[in-house]
């Protein structure tokens, strides 16, 4: 499913670069290596917390795949940001006209990497009570599921990863309504930040808290936090740009 979201994300990135005026090729290619660096950021990060195992069972390398945590996440984005920003850089692309461009189909692979951890019973949700929600209940019977991902078995949970899901595919469709009406530079990927912070932070209401980390007294957990971050650093773009305009439009008066 994650790799079914990115190309459904590559695709897309051809479209909403078209529609803004950029060279869909080169947006291929920045997305390519972002992904390409994302890849092995994050398998690394897996490599060097359990080098010792590692070394002991070499063949443990094939499973590294399988392995799904919230810091190999934020790994993986890390690198591929700091590789995208690099390719943008090298070949001198208008860096807010890619980051809009790039605003829906991210929120579109990330709806298809959730529907795949729900399959996969990564990220799993909290346990359901008598309530209404036992109606969309999910239950893991898998040990495949267990093994990998540590979901309950035979426990039925919210499943927490089509909420974010949902949202994510919803934030998508705006993004993609908004791209050709925006304002500025940069308004697209500033409310796509905000809404993938919220989508974030909502999410983790349902999901299970195990080995998600606790901060401020557990009040929030990693992703929480990191969601928090996402709608400053979208709130802060959006108030950026309209300052910037506020004082072009200052100077084309005068």
């Amino acid at each position: 499913m994650a790799a079914l979201g990115v190309l459904a994300a590559l695709f897309l990135a051809q479209h909403t670069a078209r529609c803004i005026s950029l060279d869909a090729a080169k947006v291929w290619n920045l997305c390519v290596v972002a992904l390409f660096a994302a890849l092995v950021g994050s398998r690394l990060l897996v490599i060097v917390a359990n080098w010792n195992d590692l070394r002991k069972h070499p063949l443990w390398l094939l499973g590294l795949a399988m392995v799904h945590h919230p810091l190999v996440a934020v790994a993986g984005a890390v690198a591929a940001v700091l590789a995208a920003g690099f390719y943008v850089m090298l070949h001198k692309m208008p860096l807010r006209a890619v980051a809009d461009a790039l605003a829906a189909p991210l929120a579109v692979a990330a709806a298809f990497e959730q529907l795949g951890a729900l399959l996969a019973g990564s990220g799993y949700g909290i346990e359901v009570g008598n309530g209404f929600a036992r109606h969309w209940a999910v239950t893991y019977e898998s040990p495949l599921a267990a093994r990998w991902s540590g979901a309950p078995l035979g426990v039925p949970v919210h499943p927490a990863q089509a909420y974010a899901a949902l949202g994510f595919l919803a934030l998508a469709i705006f993004l993609l309504v908004w791209l050709p009406r925006r304002s500025n530079p940069g308004d697209v990927a500033g409310i796509g930040l905000m809404g993938t912070g919220v989508l974030v932070y909502g999410a983790e209401l349902f999901r299970d808290s195990e080995g998600r980390g606790a901060f401020f007294g557990g009040t929030v957990d990693g992703p929480q936090l990191a969601g928090l971050a996402l709608v400053l650093a979208g709130a802060g773009l959006l108030l950026e740009w309209s300052k910037r305009r506020e004082r072009n439009e200052a100077v084309n008066g005068s």
